[in-house]
């Protein structure tokens, strides 16, 4: 029997739809639940576990009580080993780290952990690169290279490093951005160390990089684009990244870097939305979005756009959708297609195929989506 570790972080990501852009503190955390943020991280890490429920004769989870893993591993037919803990239903930084550390002792092949960049530091504060461990997503920033590009894709590399038929496994970044100031539109990513992870290609997502001050040209001319396609009387939901940024300070308009703002008649609607204010406002509307890839990873809805939900996704169409990137942005993701972690299967099947993606002033090209 070989024995995999499995930490949850139940609140990673709440802050997502309602746009608190992370849920690091325990202020953050009140905020969102009066927000009226759901859990998102739990079933997200059951995803992941489903397609290692061909394996459950060969392996043994090890895993924290209740919803830091316990709940998860038995809905999906496992009967895990649980640590001694005194996590409650309030889990903190400390109890990932003790939970980590304690799977090193136990010998476990593999950590799982559920969550965002915030949890990667945790597990990274424990255990360096003493052993093998996989990000199963589900925060909001997202920076980190530790992490699988969809739960599903997760629990796949995880069972085929299990297996033994992958057996590559590479140095992934640790990153962490400061929320308070990415909440006032400051972005700036810190590398907090590495993890080994397994790696095989398509399997997991890269780091997130940022566009340099040589794009603006780039960068205006698809604002110019945008601008002159606009149509009188329809919503724009324009989405977090400098790229889409152009087009605000192309209107002279207020707007916040890593949120979304909506645009009608080239005037500023509203900012700063969470999901329910975006369904508030487009109900029975004409609306299209307006949105960018995340530059090294290709991620176009799931990671920093939370807000934009299967529930907003489904009422606007994949018709409506305008995807924007820079051919430096393109080229960053080497030759990898684009993809979608939307949390809704059947939305990440609308989604997939090909878009056309505006990448200049009047310049076009089709770039493929999975999921």
């Amino acid at each position: 029997m070989k024995r995999i570790g499995l930490i949850v972080n139940p609140i990673a990501g709440m802050g997502g739809k309602v746009g608190l852009k992370g849920t690091d503190g325990m202020d953050t955390l009140e905020s969102a639940i009066l927000l009226g943020a759901k859990p998102q991280s739990p079933m997200r890490a059951m995803k992941a576990l489903e397609r290692l429920a061909p394996l459950k004769g060969q392996i043994e989870i090890i895993t924290c009580p209740g919803t830091m893993g316990e709940t998860q591993a038995i809905s999906c037919g496992f009967i895990p080993r649980v640590l001694d803990s005194s996590a409650g239903t309030s889990t903190t930084a400390d109890d990932t780290i003790r939970a980590a550390e304690a799977m090193v002792a136990w010998g476990v092949e593999i950590i799982l952990f559920t969550g965002g960049d915030g949890t990667a530091r945790d597990i990274c504060s424990a255990i360096k690169d003493q052993m093998v461990v996989l990000g199963i997503p589900a925060g909001v920033k997202m920076h980190s290279a530790v992490y699988g590009r969809t739960p599903e894709r997760a629990g796949d590399l995880a069972a085929l490093y299990l297996q033994g038929k992958t057996k590559r496994l590479r140095a992934a970044e640790v990153m962490d951005i400061n929320e308070d100031a990415l909440r006032a539109g400051q972005v700036n990513a810190t590398l907090y160390g590495y993890l080994t992870i397994p790696y095989m290609q398509g399997h997991v997502q890269g780091l997130k990089s940022g566009s340099p001050e040589s794009e603006q040209y780039l960068q205006q001319a698809i604002a110019a684009d945008v601008i002159e396609s606009m149509e009188d009387g329809v919503f724009y939901i324009i989405c977090p990244g400098t790229t889409t940024a152009g087009i605000m300070e192309r209107l002279n308009l207020d707007y916040t870097l890593v949120g979304v703002d909506l645009v009608r008649d080239k005037k500023l609607v509203a900012g700063d939305l969470s999901e329910k204010q975006i369904l508030d406002v487009i109900k029975g509307r004409e609306v299209k979005i307006v949105v960018t890839p995340i530059g090294g990873q290709g991620c176009l809805f799931g990671r920093g756009n939370q807000q934009l939900s299967p529930k907003v996704l489904r009422t606007v169409g994949r018709e409506n959708i305008i995807v924007v990137a820079t051919g430096q942005k393109i080229n960053s993701l080497r030759g990898m297609p684009l993809f979608v972690d939307s949390g809704d299967h059947e939305i990440n099947r609308m989604l997939a195929g090909y878009f056309q993606v505006i990448t200049g002033y009047r310049i076009r090209a089709a770039y493929r989506v999975i999921h």
